[in-house]
């Protein structure tokens, strides 16, 4: 959508009142973006959103406000990921890989990353490795403490998401329907799984359940151990767009976008695994593109404002302190 929305949650606990009284609320809307809003991730203060303009839009979530924009990719920015809140990792339809500072919303890192463009990245848990995937076929290991290329695999299809698993002992590649899950230490494929439909959108729950959203109306809850599936439910009336989720109390909040254009809140029991109960849902009545949860947390000042035009240095990886 051309429009970021940001919403906030009723979040009274459930022992106080019914599970279907959850509402969702705009907290702003704003035109963020001169053309569609492409990717968008969420760090403990701020919120980046990259678009089909060549633009990535950065939000100030403690004053509410836009807090600049980063012009460095030539092309569409087609993922986005924080590291902590140290780091911003981009990627492009540039093929470029670009690393930025929080502090002082420098590019610290441009890397070549692909031939073709980059379609998504991950960094790892601990921050010295990123993976990439691109529409050169390739999947592509970064050692971040020098921005160097550790490992290249020729996977020979063009993969649209890569991510590590929460302990980053393992990370998954998602090709069309099927979900390739590798172990980090032997850097083979243990396992695939096979969707009914074509996968736009994945989250890890645990280190070990998947959530997988594509094509249809239905999300699947799957083991990526035993490529079993859990739970699976029927989320929305037409194919599911995107998947995040948050914890709350003792159990997972599962938030689910669609073409529909409903965002919709499903409680979830990762214990019982049983189907979801629908919390809330808000109709924005806008064509969907992608989904990210902000959870607010007690938040620091500000770094210093966001410069527009980035400047490029070597750095020495990524860190959180």
């Amino acid at each position: 959508i051309a429009d970021f929305i940001t919403t906030s949650i009723d979040q009274t606990p459930l022992t106080d009142r019914c599970l279907e009284e959850w509402t969702a609320t705009a907290d702003f809307t704003h035109h963020a973006h001169t053309a569609s809003v492409s990717a968008v991730a969420t760090s403990e203060r701020y919120i980046a959103t990259g678009s089909r303009d060549e633009t990535i839009q950065i939000y100030d979530m403690k004053k509410r406000i836009e807090h600049g924009a980063l012009l460095h990719h030539d092309g569409t920015i087609s993922c986005l990921e924080f590291y902590g809140s140290s780091h911003l990792l981009s990627g492009g339809q540039d093929g470029l890989l670009c690393v930025w500072s929080t502090r002082k919303w420098e590019c610290l890192k441009s890397i070549r990353a692909h031939k073709g463009h980059v379609t998504s990245l991950s960094v790892h848990p601990s921050g010295k490795l990123a993976l990439t995937v691109g529409t050169d076929k390739t999947l592509r290991t970064w050692n971040l403490i020098d921005g160097r290329s550790a490992f290249i695999k020729n996977i020979k299809q063009n993969a649209v998401i890569v991510k590590w698993s929460p302990e980053g002992d393992k990370y998954v590649v998602v090709i069309s329907d099927k979900v390739d899950v590798y172990d980090l230490e032997t850097a083979t494929l243990t396992s695939t799984i096979i969707n009914p439909k074509r996968i736009s959108s994945i989250k890890f729950l645990t280190n070990s359940i998947l959530a997988i959203a594509g094509d249809d109306e239905t999300v699947r809850l799957c083991d990526v151990n035993t490529q079993k599936v859990l739970c699976e439910f029927e989320a929305h009336e037409t194919r599911v767009k995107s998947v995040d989720s948050f914890t709350m109390e003792d159990f997972c909040v599962l938030v689910t976008a669609s073409n529909d254009g409903f965002i919709k809140m499903w409680k979830l029991n990762l214990e019982s695994l049983e189907p979801p109960v629908l919390l809330g849902k808000v109709n924005t009545t806008a064509r969907l593109t992608c989904l990210a949860v902000w959870k607010p947390t007690t938040l620091q000042e500000p770094p210093p404002e966001v410069k527009t035009e980035p400047t490029t240095s070597q750095g020495t990886g990524l860190s959180n302190s």
